[in-house]
């Protein structure tokens, strides 16, 4: 089957109407374009766990600000489609920014609480941004399940509080990070990098390795049970902090963040340090080589 690009609005509901008709069941991945093998396991495990997978390619302006990264951006609708087409996927939804927010478009979707620590501090404008396009588009879409990278672990909780407060009829399925051979997260911004930062870059995955395994090592020590030992958030503050300075001595140039968050509110965490605790945490990074801004996370357990 050929892949069909879809730009309007009726063309894609013509298609979603097509295969409810048939019978099948639609996986969607939205995505930015410039797509990279993380993309192309959500879209193959959307296509695993569906009948049918729709992957959008929109460069969404209403989550970047004004001094950000918009204008240079990639985009390569048309490489990004041929590669879709190899794996299966059906169709492509490709919308232009005037048919995504029309004349008079006047909505915006904010996830308030979820959305407000670590992205929401440093980037305020960004997930009122990212609410309003991934709302429209479930809504345009009305998949059966849509897929989201744990890269962007933020994200992905303040898409599924908004699903669920908004009572949007879509499954939310989060799918794990995919690295290269060196542990670098796959980003569409990892083509700003230049060789000798690339070599820095790969530092983030290791150095985030290190800090689960210190909380790993403290909780499966017997002396935890002391209560004159530093209790959990000494504990991580100290871990925290020791990671910051490691990621500037080997190059970075900001650290924007470098954190352990409970999952379920991405606050710092508190309590007893157990193994059940251990579950509950991620830790999450935000950090600049040059003008790259590089995000990663993993859990703890």
């Amino acid at each position: 089957m050929t892949l069909e690009i879809l730009t309007t609005v009726n063309q894609l509901k013509t298609y979603t109407k097509t295969m409810r008709a048939r019978g099948k069941t639609i996986g969607f991945v939205p995505t930015m374009g410039a797509l990279h093998e993380g993309h192309f396991t959500l879209a193959r495990t959307a296509l695993k766990e569906n009948d049918a997978c729709i992957t959008s390619i929109f460069v969404n302006p209403k989550q970047f600000a004004p001094h950000e990264d918009f204008d240079r951006y990639p985009r390569m609708v048309e490489q990004d489609a041929a590669a879709l087409n190899q794996i299966g996927v059906g169709a492509v939804f490709a919308p232009s920014v005037e048919i995504m927010y029309p004349p008079g478009f006047q909505t915006t979707v904010s996830v308030s609480e979820i959305s407000k620590p670590l992205e929401g501090e440093f980037r305020p404008h960004f997930f009122t941004g990212v609410a309003t396009v991934v709302a429209r588009l479930l809504l345009l879409v009305m998949a059966d399940r849509a897929y989201f990278g744990e890269k962007d672990f933020q994200q992905l909780q303040v898409i599924r509080h908004m699903v669920n407060d908004l009572a949007i009829p879509t499954e939310i399925c989060g799918v794990g990070i995919v690295r290269n051979a060196d542990g670098l997260a796959l980003s569409s911004r990892n083509a700003y990098l230049s060789a000798q930062e690339k070599q820095i870059a790969i530092q983030l995955n290791k150095i985030l390795a290190n800090m689960a395994l210190e909380l790993r090592n403290h909780t499966a020590s017997p002396a935890l049970a002391n209560p004159d030992l530093p209790n959990l958030p000494d504990l991580i503050t100290t871990i925290e902090s020791r990671a910051q300075d490691q990621l500037i001595k080997i190059g970075f140039d900001k650290i924007d963040y470098c954190t352990i968050r409970d999952i379920n509110n991405l606050c710092p965490p508190t309590g007893p340090m157990t193994q059940n605790r251990l579950e509950t945490l991620r830790i999450l990074a935000a950090a600049w080589l040059g003008k790259t801004r590089l995000i990663d996370n993993m859990g703890v357990s």
